[in-house]
């Protein structure tokens, strides 16, 4: 149930009830000994931390007691300590201890439920702390009063504004009739009545209930028009010519005529609106597939006499029947309330219902909730007592009748208020009793419940974003003010000219004869040099930008980002915002199906202090593995594996032959052959690598090393405990196994962790062959996976299941042997506090911990000095990529700079990219400092070196399988206890969700007493959890240490490397789950999202002080003390926080200023309710919102950009996106890549339009100087009207289509260059203002070389005024082809080519078209035959033309020289880094993940394999005439030097020697490197090898290179 705060009211519209739904009772105080005999005697530590007395600490003294020492706690440990129980209030209430390296100072001594902190706390400060977690909640802005008077006085200088925000949201409701449902009085009414065949009545509306039909699309058939229209309108250009074409529509103004203007207007506003309403179309048809799926309706109808019903013979056991009844057939959008509706087995809850039946084990049903919440694990629903004795079967649930009484719908999916009354008995309703819509019933035969929400007002729908905003790009409220700016330029022009015509008129037209009573007043002539300069905002602008943008969405469709597992390619939906996938600096992620695979795997376990990887899953394909990456080899390479160190399993090959078989029938050992028998790597390196720490080596040895000590050495200790280890997780479960039609197994299971550990169970010869309710049977395999299995049979007596309180489970079980055995799995720290050496755990705990909170400082301390040092680098290599600039100005295609300041600028830029490629990590050198625990697992004894299975070529060759294990540890408890939680620890910096094994034998009557008080309390009316709860307590006490495993919740594949990619790019990435908070924590580590040395601020409002801790983490951020921040925090949290006005703000600057937010137990609602805040607080800022649920469509719909994942969740998400795909990993290319292309793209298009018609009308103002400013045009009427359509529209399509300012390979090796899009670098007022100054100078040039050699001219024929006019006309054309396809577009190719072909060759076959048809009468242009006969034949106008040209382009290239050589930007240096092969190799090596994802992997390969074998023939001649000519040379030099007394010839001649085989050494080792691809590939790697040592190549005198002899 929800906290309420004190004095609050319930939820309106929700039940008064008055009966305790809580289900919490309080506590004894602190100190109080835990009721029944037996309770642990528990305490809060001061981080919030519980712990049990030892039963051999008899003084009680906890290790972790304030009074001893002040302590931080690790970051997963703490996370699974917050729920512990305690004897203070409101301990047993969610809480969160979080504590972590202070990164600034590692002796910080700030320590609190919330804070993180490494090193000692002063104890004033935990006691803060417990006063807080006992007071709890948000005490508002109170507690940090220089932030509460800040608040106040904003609040004063804002009144007025919301004032008027109110009053325009109270004139807008009244205006469309908005009106408010109030609230019900007490709640939703509803009867349980079968026979009811009229719909039931909202009691809020007076109306029936709303139905069951959902609609996502943004518009109605009604609203359609209007929306849009204000949306087009809205673009302020096709406003400006909405103006226009109104001026021009208005008789006796314009001299283009009424309707050139409002006709394409209308035309291009058609087409956009028609793109919108298609996809909007296409919306609605998804959705009407969703409201047209089946569900089965109860109908019941009253008896008749002598009849029997359907369900009275199917079930002879039930009762009469009130009559017939029939389940019929109906669409999910005529589902009404009330209704009783059936679902089957993994069928999805078509509306909200309250379960009424279940026919699974005693009457509960698991619902999968992954659409809703996003968890993974199956929810357990159950109906109340007392509807269970009344609904036994389905006929009973027919005559059943009953009145409900639920609230009110609203958003909050994790509470729920109602009760039901049964025969005068009334029961409470919670979230247990409730089947949400889109909930999957698994496990479960059938269910069946009653509707009690429908449609829209389903908890799913509540969440969803009703109205959908029409989604605008970034870029175009930009283009607004830009079109702002010449709309002004355009009137002030026009101003202008309209002046200087009036004063032209009174100097020369009042005294020419010919002009009498011709003069014009002053607003038409203003009228029409509006209408003349109008299209310097060209009509045109939106109408080419669609096109731009098709073909940009078409060449989305990258074969990288095709997932060929689930054939799902990418899908774009929209070509609206393409350009905003390449600005976008916040993520908004989902966490299940969207980073992770929705499954989980059994990775690692310890048992009796030695670690054991299990990697069976993993397939080691060789295509798959395979890369390009060719890293440059530095010093000498190790010497190859002799072929006979190689372990080889001899089921391998034939496995692989017969093709896949089940685990039983091919187990991955048989019974020892003398193969196996044969001494090989103890340690076979595995391809596993921890996605959270991949520089991390993994020592472990593989649990097929285990099962074979275990056949050879099964009567060890090691062997017992072993087996009792692995027994334990093939037991203590709740699985249940079924027998597929083909024998193979499978497990139905609860949670995918428990699906996980009893596979690995039988993996490791332990399978789970049958359940029922008290005996569960095992197969053992104790020779081996393929020997006879022995066939052994355990009593279940009593299962304590898992909860979110208790954090574990236990069994109890009666073995074939007739012993007792309690089994208990769960949390470390919850399991460690019950085991029989807990003070001895704790101690050992502490020590590992300390030495973990040190490393971590370390770590944050190396990361805020290498960031200090990567601006340096970056200066430092901005300097050097100068110089390459400056060196190659004019030469661009090949350096020119000398080989020595190459190299340095290439040495720079690799070193500064391997370390952004590189996290920091000091695991590496942890086995040589005084802070790490040895890794006890591979010392095998205390004076074994660990490191001797650090590396795979240095694989330890045993004589003896005893080296597996040493023996002696297993007796050693402290050893064993400290190695197992060292390992623990290892495993959760790893990334791994980690479980503790205990176990304890107890004999008959000990059971006996236990089992009477545990059915006391299974069977209590009151109190009965609690009472369970305290009973489990009584026997989970004096536990040995049993083992610990470690499950690994598989990502994607490729989400760690994206996510670095992205957080590089600069882009921010927050989380967002519905999961618990411990999941999300993990997973956060797992992907990177979380380092190791995070700076982690954890928000609850049960821990307290949540605005202190919001106000300390901002100080810490800003004053540089952290290295990298993350802020956690809770959906009940959040809502408390957003109630809160003013506290908001301060949490809101924390999460903007933080490297990464991690929100779970988020509603839908609250997901969207954060995607809106970032987008309208941050400015400039463009958000992306990506997920695969249903649950994700409010914010996908909410962001700028929306992406859905097609994965197990179904379509939802996906139809309601902006653009779709299936892996995570695909965001990588799409927006550094594909996203920054679009984004150049768009932005060269608007402002090369932009330039292109300033530089064109341009030299129209300037010919009115000549013609007295009459609006005389310089051009032909019709030539005029084809600039923006036949002869200038290809370049600027052609640029923003196919322009690559950079390689993918560079924007994937450098997600630093990203930053040009965040930043707006590629369209801003000063970039804009730079193109109009080249445009208005171009324009200059033009016109006035034109007037110049051509205009003037005296001895010359055919100059008039269409002369002129095609003279400027081509010029201008021609330039705008030159410099948009030939300057400013980097990618050349064979398009820019057709562009200029097209373009110029339009405008001359135009001319000589209308030159050879137009009518001779026109009195001002004398088209007819003038470009056929008069000026066309005139050479002056010829060599004007070139002139003109010939100094546009040399200015053009001049201007852009220097700018690359005194102002050089990130593109330039790039674009010349891509000309040296060097650096373009090293990009392509960088960049090759991505570029070998999907089906072009193959592709990929291939041409590697091509470039590898031509870079090899290369590297063979080079060397041969490097050899050679250093031969000769060197020989005449040393003979010189010898000559002269300075160097005898032998010591030069060894000097000589030395540094020439070290040149030809490293480029014939890239050459082997190379071959050695290529032979693998072609199945010759091992004909080969033999030949391709580097000793013997030179031996052979392989090419020029030859020992000399130093002899003689």
């Amino acid at each position: 149930m929800g906290i309420t705060p004190a004095g609050t009211s319930r939820r309106p519209g929700s039940p008064s009830l008055t009966i305790d739904t809580s289900g919490n009772t309080a506590l004894p105080p602190s100190g109080a000994t835990a009721p029944g005999p037996g309770a642990d005697s528990t305490s809060r530590s001061p981080a919030g931390r519980s712990t049990a007395t030892s039963p051999t600490s008899p003084s009680g003294f906890q290790p972790l007691s304030p009074r001893k020492r002040h302590r931080g706690y690790s970051l997963r440990r703490a996370v699974f300590h917050r729920n512990l129980e305690d004897n203070s209030p409101g301990a047993n209430s969610p809480s969160s201890t979080i504590e972590l390296s202070d990164v600034g100072h590692p002796s910080s001594t700030t320590v609190s439920e919330t804070s993180v902190t490494a090193g000692p706390a002063p104890l004033e400060l935990l006691e803060e702390s417990k006063r807080a977690q006992k007071s709890g909640g948000i005490q508002g802005i109170s507690a940090l009063p220089h932030y509460e008077s800040w608040i106040a006085n904003r609040a004063g200088k804002n009144a007025g504004v919301r004032g008027i925000k109110a009053l325009c949201q109270q004139i807008r409701k009244k205006v469309l009739r908005i009106s408010d449902i109030p609230p019900s009085k007490d709640g939703r009414h509803i009867d349980l009545d079968a026979s009811r065949n009229e719909s039931l009545i909202d009691e809020r509306t007076g109306r029936i209930y709303i139905g069951n039909t959902i609609r996502s699309t943004r518009y109605t058939a009604w609203n359609f028009l209007p929306r849009q229209l204000v949306a087009q309108f809205s673009k302020l250009a096709n406003f400006y010519f909405l103006c226009v074409s109104i001026l021009q529509m208005i008789p006796g103004l314009s001299t283009t005529g009424r309707y050139t203007t409002i006709l394409p207007l209308l035309f291009f506003v058609s087409i956009s609106m028609s793109k919108e309403g298609y996809d909007d179309f296409r919306r609605y048809k998804l959705d009407k597939v969703e409201n047209n799926r089946d569900t089965k309706v109860l109908h019941a109808y009253r008896p008749i006499p002598g009849t029997t019903s359907t369900e009275e013979e199917d079930d002879p056991k039930s009762k009469k029947a009130s009559g017939h009844i029939h389940w019929a057939t109906i669409k999910w959008k005529d589902v009404q309330v009330g209704e009783i509706v059936k679902l089957n087995r993994d069928e999805a809850a078509p509306a909200d219902m309250v379960l009424l039946y279940s026919s699974g084990f005693n009457g509960v049903a698991y619902f999968e909730t992954m659409a809703l919440d996003g968890e993974t694990n199956l929810k357990t629903k159950q109906t109340t007592h007392s509807l269970a004795k009344v609904c036994k079967s389905p006929g009973d649930v027919a005559k059943c009748r009953a009145h409900f009484v639920v609230e009110d719908p609203n958003l909050d999916l994790y509470n729920f208020e109602g009760k039901v009354t049964v025969d005068g008995e009334t029961a409470p309703l919670t979230n247990t009793e409730v089947i949400y819509r889109g909930s999957v019933l698994r496990n479960t035969p059938e269910a069946i419940g009653m509707v009690i929400y429908s449609g829209e007002e389903c908890k799913i729908r509540m969440n969803a974003n009703k109205n959908p905003r029409i989604k605008a790009p970034r870029l175009q409220s930009m283009v607004n003010k830009i079109v702002l700016v010449m709309v002004v330029f355009v009137i002030l022009l026009s101003v202008f000219n309209s002046v200087a015509y009036q004063f032209w008129s009174s100097r020369v037209e009042d005294d020419a004869w010919y002009l009498t009573d011709a003069s014009v007043a002053f607003f038409p002539i203003f009228a029409s040099f509006i209408i003349m300069f109008n299209t310097l905002i060209p009509l045109s602008l939106y109408v080419s930008l669609e096109i731009v943008k098709l073909f940009q969405m078409f060449f989305l469709n990258d074969i990288d980002m095709y997932h060929e597992e689930s054939d799902t390619p990418f899908e774009a939906r929209t070509s609206t915002i393409n350009e905003e996938l390449g600005q976008v600096s916040y993520i908004f992620s989902d966490k299940t199906g969207t980073l992770t695979d929705n499954s989980m795997k059994f990775r690692k376990m310890s048992v009796a202090g030695t670690a054991w990887l299990h990697d069976k899953d993993i397939k080691e394909v060789a295509q798959e593995k395979k890369t390009v990456e060719r890293k440059k080899s530095k010093g000498k390479r190790p010497m190859r594996k002799a072929w006979t160190s190689v372990a080889i399993e001899p089921n391998r090959l034939g496995r692989s032959e017969r093709g896949p078989i089940s685990p039983i029938e091919d187990p991955p050992f048989s019974p020892l052959t003398d193969a196996e028998r044969r001494p090989a790597d103890v340690k076979r390196w595995s391809s596993w690598t921890s996605s959270a720490r991949p520089s991390k080596s993994q020592p472990e040895m593989r649990t097929e090393d285990l099962l074979r000590y275990l056949q050879l050495k099964p009567y060890t200790l090691f062997a017992r405990k072993a087996r009792l280890f692995l027994l334990s997780i093939a037991l203590c479960h709740t699985c249940l196994p079924e027998t597929k039609d083909d024998g193979e197994i499978s497990f139905q299971a609860s949670s995918p962790d428990e699906l996980a550990l009893v596979q690995a169970a039988r993996d490791l010869g332990y399978l789970v062959f049958d359940r029922d309710a008290q005996i569960l049977t095992l197969k053992v395999y104790p020779n081996g996976l393929n020997a006879e299995p022995v066939i052994e049979q355990y009593e279940i007596l009593d299962v304590i299941e898992f909860s979110s309180q208790r954090k574990r489970m236990s069994v109890v079980l009666r073995f074939p042997d007739k012993r007792i055995c309690v089994l208990c799995k769960g949390a470390d720290t919850v399991i460690m506090q019950r085991l029989k050496l807990a003070t001895l755990a704790n101690q050992k705990v502490v020590e590992i911990e300390q030495r973990a909170n040190k490393r971590k400082s370390l770590e944050a301390q190396h990361a805020i000095a290498r960031r200090s040092e990567q601006v340096e680098r970056k200066s430092s290599l901005h300097r050097a990529s100068m110089s390459l600039a400056r060196s190659s100005i004019g030469t661009l295609g090949r350096p020119s700079m000398p080989g020595n300041q190459m190299q340095r600028t290439r040495d720079e830029l690799d070193s500064w990219l391997t370390q952004r490629e590189q996290d920091v990590d000091i695991s590496s050198v942890e086995n040589d400092t005084v802070y790490y625990s040895p890794r006890p697992s591979m010392q095998l004894g205390s004076n074994r070196q660990s490191a001797a299975f650090s590396d795979p070529r240095n694989s330890v060759q045993v004589e003896d399988v005893d080296e597996l294990v040493d023996e002696s540890l297993v007796v050693d408890e402290p050893a064993v206890i400290e190695r197992t939680f060292q390992h623990i620890n290892d495993f959760a910096t790893e990334g791994l969700r980690t479980l503790l094994y205990g176990y304890r034998f107890m004999d008959e009557a000990e059971y006996n007493r236990w089992k009477k008080i545990y059915h006391d309390a299974t069977t209590s009316l009151v109190d009965r959890t609690r009472r369970v709860e305290e009973a489990g307590e009584l026997i989970e006490v004096e536990l040995d240490l049993g083992g610990a495993t470690a499950i690994e919740d598989k990502l994607q594949k490729g989400v760690p490397h994206a996510i670095d990619k992205l957080r590089r790019a600069n882009i921010k990435m927050w989380m967002l789950t519905g999961d618990k908070r411990e999941t999300a924590i993990n997973i956060g580590h797992s992907c990177r999202l979380i380092k190791d040395y995070s700076y982690v601020t954890v928000l609850d409002h049960e821990a307290g002080e949540v605005e202190q801790h919001i106000a300390a983490a901002i100080l810490a951020i800003n004053h540089g003390q952290v290295a990298h921040s993350v802020v956690v925090i809770d959906g009940r949290t959040l809502g408390l926080i957003e109630a809160d006005k003013n506290l908001h703000p301060l949490f809101f600057e924390l999460a903007v200023m933080a490297d990464a937010v991690v929100c779970c137990r988020a509603s839908p609602s609250q997901k969207a309710g954060l995607v809106k805040a970032v987008r309208k607080k941050v400015k400039k800022s463009v958000t992306l919102a990506i997920g695969d649920g249903a649950n994700d469509i409010a914010m996908i719909q909410e962001a700028h950009v929306g992406i859905g994942i097609t994965g197990k969740e179904g379509l939802q998400a996906a139809r309601t996106s902006d653009y779709s795909f299936a892996q995570f990993r695909f965001l990588a290319k799409l927006l550094l890549v594909h996203g920054r292309w679009n984004y150049v793209r768009t932005c060269k298009y608007t402002v090369g339009t932009f330039w292109k018609e300033m530089l064109f009308y341009l030299t129209q103002a300037m010919y009115q100087r000549w013609n007295g400013h009459t609006g005389t045009s310089l051009y032909e009427e019709w030539s005029l009207t084809m600039f923006n359509t036949l002869f200038t529209s290809l370049p600027v399509i052609f640029l923003g289509i196919a322009e690559k300012e950079l390689r993918s390979s560079t924007l994937l090796a450098v997600p630093e260059l990203y930053h040009k899009g965040q930043r707006s670098e590629a369209f801003n007022f000063p970039v804009y203002l730079g193109w109009m100054f080249m445009a208005s100078s171009e324009a200059a040039i033009i016109y006035f070389s034109m007037l110049g050699i051509f205009g003037q001219a005296l001895f010359t024929h055919g100059v008039d005024l269409y002369a002129m006019g095609v003279m400027t006309y081509a010029s201008c054309v021609i330039l705008i082809s030159i410099k948009l396809l030939g300057i400013e577009m980097h990618n050349k190719s064979v398009v820019p080519f057709i562009g200029m072909f097209l373009s110029i060759g339009a405008f001359f076959l135009w001319h000589l078209v209308i030159s050879a048809i137009y009518a001779p009468d026109n009195p001002i242009y004398n088209v007819r035959d003038g470009f056929l006969d008069r000026f066309g034949r005139n050479p002056l106008w010829w060599i004007t033309l070139v002139l003109i040209l010939t100094s546009c382009v040399l200015y053009e290239i001049g201007v852009q020289s220097l700018r690359a050589t005194f102002w050089p930007d990130d593109t330039h240096i790039f674009q010349q880094l891509e000309h040296d092969p060097v650096m373009r190799a090293r990009f392509e090596r960088a960049a090759a993940p991505e570029l070998q994802q999907g089906c072009a992997s193959a592709d990929w390969q291939r041409k590697e394999e091509r470039r590898a074998k031509r870079a090899a023939k290369k590297a063979n001649k080079k060397a041969a005439k490097m050899a050679t000519a250093v031969s000769l040379t060197e020989e005449e030099r040393c003979e010189g030097l010898k000559d002269a007394g300075m160097l005898s010839y032998k010591e030069e001649r060894e000097r000589e020697e030395q540094r020439r085989e070290g040149e030809v050494l490293e480029l014939i080792q890239s050459r082997l490197e190379q071959e050695r691809e290529v032979e693998r590939e072609d199945g010759s790697a091992q004909k080969r090898e033999s030949g391709l040592d580097v000793s013997e190549m030179l031996s052979r005198r392989f090419g020029s290179v030859r020992r000399e002899s130093d002899g003689g």
